[in-house]
């Protein structure tokens, strides 16, 4: 037989639970790990830890998320993916702070709707005899779906909502092959805005020799591996790239020392492309908890070692292709899962017996109403069960006080949502046991039942139901009046501090189970997690400014004191 230890014993093992098409890496790195998957059929609905998938979440799986449970998305982060309405973001950030700071997109246009504007700049170029290239990508396609180069504005041609870029004509060139790098960024918390870069990343290269005579080659213009893997020079060893298409970052930095290139400045503006970015969209991104996202950025760096964002991915590809897949995406998956902080109030499955006899710290009162009243509910059915009596007896009472739908309607509520249990006793009144049984008489119909071996049981004056019994002998308008205002007051104060989009909501649904945070709210997060690097806030500065998600300004100051910094100290050395 198990003793009551055993049955209130708790897992240690973390369960992740994966949606249909999420990443097979995923999948493996947690098994390896020592994780359990999540099976419907065997596990209770909330009993999972991690849950990843590749399209965004609803609503109420925001709404309804667990303190040790995490998703990897926030809402609302969906709005960069589309190439438009990044271009959209970055746009109205240039109008408001300044060209000089959001200068790293290509100038774009969104078709038709921009057609208008699209041609008078093309006919500007095309009188100042500039040579003039363009590319024009469909906007909710990805996999280089779609894209195609062009200089003639005769070759324009699009069925859908399609955007064209400024074509970068100098990009740099490794043995005569362009390239992009995929930089992948994780953000565990948009308010306070919390940036982590990967140091370990991606190169793609296109597997021609970059041609602006030959547009119609995609080959030699696009890096995407996805178009790349089926050219006939895919397998091919070819000059310094090596076969395939694909290096590391590890190798990109490696190849810049080789060629005394100074990429201190550099990965600076490529940070400073991250944050600037997501402060487009960090204001706007609703709060809630226990949310983690996984971007890819797609930078191109000319020949003058000034980066460009091309474009940002939400959910990444993470399939492993090739020995540098491997490589870099099972080991960014490894840090993922300690970024995301895991405790071990997490491992625990939410036990309402623990809750329940469990007294947490709760230091303001209303901290402790709340408590009380999140307690009361939990045990209002059996209250109802082991007291009829009282509960009887309560209506008849208020049926004498008042023969108004007021009175009854109130109590017809506190039958459902209260119940007079030792949890909600916080905030008895001072008089002792003795002085309360020589005030009230144990012949009070309500009183009895509540009255064991001649002492009186302490009663909650703040409640409801203790306002009900000292106001017995006031007029029944007057006592109908004042307890529904009490109730309206109490449910008000309750559902102003349970609202989803609130941490408070969550962590006193769940005393026991702290939500998540890689570190403590305002303290500056750690600089290092596995190969994650902080890059968001950088100091106490900008993690006050981002606190409340709105004074981009100052962030944005303090981000260009920081690279003036940087560049003064390069000159200097």
């Amino acid at each position: 037989m198990a003793s009551e230890d055993d049955d209130n014993a708790i897992s240690d093992t973390l369960r992740f639970r994966l949606h249909e098409g999420a990443p097979k890496v995923v999948r493996e790195v947690l098994l390896e790990r020592g994780w359990d998957e999540f099976d419907e059929e065997q596990q209770g609905e909330a009993d999972w830890n991690l849950h990843w998938r590749t399209s965004a979440f609803r609503a109420s799986d925001h709404n309804n998320i667990k303190p040790w449970q995490r998703l990897n998305h926030h809402p609302g982060t969906a709005q960069m993916i589309k190439k438009d309405c990044l271009a959209r973001h970055l746009k109205r950030m240039k109008g408001i702070y300044g060209s000089s700071y959001y200068e790293f997109s290509p100038m774009a246009f969104i078709l038709p709707n921009d057609y208008t504007k699209f041609l008078a700049e093309f006919s500007k170029e095309r009188h100042s005899k500039k040579a003039s290239y363009w590319i024009c990508k469909p906007t909710d396609m990805s996999r280089g779906r779609g894209i195609f180069v062009f200089q003639d504005i005769k070759n324009l041609a699009y069925d859908s909502t399609v955007i064209v870029q400024k074509y970068i004509t100098n990009p740099l060139l490794i043995s005569g092959y362009k390239f992009d790098l995929r930089i992948y960024v994780c953000v565990t918390c948009f308010c306070p805005l919390t940036i982590y870069v990967y140091q370990e990343g991606l190169v793609r290269f296109a597997t021609e020799k970059f041609n602006l005579s030959s547009l119609d080659n995609i080959f030699a213009h696009l890096t995407n591996t996805s178009i790349n893997k089926y050219s006939t020079s895919y397998l091919s060893d070819k000059e310094r790239v090596g076969s395939g298409c694909k290096w590391t970052l590890g190798q990109f930095r490696s190849y810049l020392r080789s060629v005394e290139a100074d990429d201190v400045l550099l990965w600076q503006r490529i940070h400073n492309i991250v944050t600037m970015t997501l402060l487009a969209i960090a204001p706007s991104v609703p709060e809630y908890p226990n949310c983690f996202e996984l971007f890819g950025f797609d930078i191109l760096i000319d020949n003058t070692l000034k980066p460009w964002l091309l474009e940002v991915n939400y959910s990444p590809a993470l399939s492993l292709d090739c020995p540098n897949d491997v490589t870099v995406k099972k080991r960014l998956i490894n840090d993922i899962i300690d970024l995301l902080n895991y405790k071990s109030s997490d491992v625990q499955k939410y036990n309402s017996k623990r809750v329940k006899t469990s007294s947490p710290v709760l230091h303001s009162p209303r901290q402790q109403t709340l408590h009380r009243t999140n307690t009361s509910l939990q045990n209002s059915k059996e209250f109802k069960k082991s007291n009829p009596m009282k509960i009887s007896r309560l209506k008849e009472n208020c049926d004498q006080l008042s023969s108004s739908s007021s009175c009854k309607s109130v109590l017809d509520n506190e039958e459902e949502t209260k119940s007079p249990t030792k949890d909600n006793f916080g905030d008895c009144c001072n008089h002792n046991s003795k002085e309360k049984s020589s005030t009230e008489p144990n012949d009070d119909p309500v009183n009895k039942g509540m009255v064991s071996s001649g002492k009186a049981i302490m009663c909650p004056r703040k409640t409801l139901t203790s306002r009900l019994r000292e106001r017995m002998n006031t007029s029944p308008r007057q006592a109908a009046s004042k307890v529904s205002s009490a109730f309206l007051a109490l449910r008000a104060d309750t559902e102003a501090n349970f609202t989803p989009r609130t941490a408070q909501w969550k962590s006193m649904e769940h005393p026991l189970f702290p939500l998540y945070h890689i570190c403590d709210v305002g303290e500056m997060p750690p600089a290092h997690v596995g190969n994650f690097l902080l890059i968001f806030p950088f100091n106490k500065t900008s993690l006050l400014a981002s606190k409340t998600g709105a004074n981009v300004k100052s962030i944005i100051q303090e981000i260009s004191k920081l690279t003036q910094r940087n560049m003064m100290e390069i000159k200097v050395a």
